[in-house]
């Protein structure tokens, strides 16, 4: 069990806070979002998490529970990053090598110059999604059979020359995890990742986590009465590398933690320091500026760590507005497309773990004003 922290004991301003806590009610009562749980932290203490709405879109019981499990979409995303790290931090590999050094069958349509970084920082040249992305989860299709497809696409650019937002490189990060360590992902997920961290209540995939604590999500038209869609049994045991995790705020607050504390928690040592650096520092600028250097092109949308996104600057379109404003240049987090989103701030030593049930939050603003409250809040 966590310990909580009164807010003032934790570092925060009640009032500030509450402030937070009134938005989420305003938006869970006028039915902006289903249902939200969220916590803060600031220099290792936590805030009780607070939670707001209901479980299921269209019905008004049950509530959701500060314990209440959320499927987070791409918050996956730095955690099976976080896995092929410690592979690298084993010397099992080394993230300048070529993907085809691990996955052979990968080297079709030019594709032998993407490297291990490439995927780690969005820039390889890989779509986000397959194009028959939707096809596919009609006839439910295996993790396996994304995999092979992606061997046979071509790249959209050469790699390394730009950014662009790929899911699919997510997912060969975990087909090499599962190469190299001999594991399926989620199994290697819980041994090195989840149980070290004592996250009891985190799964990629449903795993043997409790259903009836899992909050549905309000699904896009094209999931409306499908059955491969976010709240239907094929995607919760799909455990996609890309977005198929479930947790809890509390549980994926002691990962975010992990980070601030240079790869440790309550002194069990999970990542090397270097690691936790390395995966937290900007790696994208770097190999672009020889392509753009007045960044005068479209390659600086987005900065990327390893694995997490590096907000720095804000760019003017907004597109990473669920960070909201006020916090550091050196912050890193990720957002989920199911309305989520964590940022860790290590200037002010403050995390955040905000999940709702409403796609929207991502795309509308909301998960910005709410960060924007949090930050203020911080003493």
């Amino acid at each position: 069990m966590l310990a909580y922290y009164a807010p003032e004991e934790a570092g925060f301003s009640p009032d500030r806070l509450q402030r937070l806590y009134t938005l989420l009610d305003e938006a869970a009562a006028n039915g902006s979002i289903p249902g939200a749980a969220v916590l803060v932290a600031r220099q290792g203490r936590a805030v009780a998490p607070y939670a707001v709405g209901r479980q299921f879109p269209t019905q008004p019981e049950p509530k959701v529970s500060p314990d209440s499990i959320f499927l987070v979409a791409s918050v996956t995303k730095p955690v099976v990053a976080a896995a092929l790290m410690l592979l690298v931090e084993r010397g099992k590999l080394m993230i300048s090598d070529r993907v085809v050094d691990h996955l052979p069958e990968f080297g079709s349509h030019g594709k032998e110059a993407v490297r291990v970084h490439h995927l780690l920082t969005h820039t390889s040249g890989l779509p986000d999604m397959l194009p028959e992305n939707t096809e596919l989860r009609r006839q439910h299709a295996p993790l396996s059979e994304f995999v092979r497809r992606i061997y046979d696409l071509e790249l959209d650019f050469a790699p390394g020359t730009r950014v662009q937002y790929q899911s699919m490189g997510i997912a060969l990060l975990g087909e090499i995890v599962e190469r190299i360590s001999g594991m399926a992902l989620p199994e290697f997920l819980r041994q090195e990742i989840f149980i070290p961290l004592r996250m009891a209540d985190s799964s990629l995939g449903i795993g043997e986590l409790d259903q009836s604590r899992v909050v549905h999500v309000t699904v896009p038209e094209e999931q409306r009465g499908a059955d491969w869609g976010w709240n239907q049994p094929y995607w919760w045991n799909f455990g996609a590398p890309w977005g198929g995790m479930f947790t809890t705020v509390s549980d994926h607050f002691r990962f975010c933690q992990m980070f601030l504390n240079g790869g440790t928690w309550d002194g069990v040592s999970v990542l090397s320091p270097a690691t936790a650096s390395a995966m937290t520092t900007d790696q994208s600028t770097h190999i672009l500026t020889a392509h753009d250097p007045d960044r005068s092109g479209m390659l600086w949308g987005q900065t990327w760590g390893l694995g997490w996104t590096i907000p720095g600057y804000r760019v003017p379109d907004g597109g990473r507005a669920f960070f909201g404003d006020l916090s550091s240049p050196t912050t890193f987090g990720h957002g989920g497309a199911t309305g989520t989103v964590v940022w860790v701030d290590p200037v002010n030593e403050v995390v955040c773990v905000l999940f709702t049930s409403e796609p929207s939050a991502t795309r509308n603003g909301f998960l910005g004003r709410c960060s924007n409250l949090v930050a203020a809040a911080a003493l």
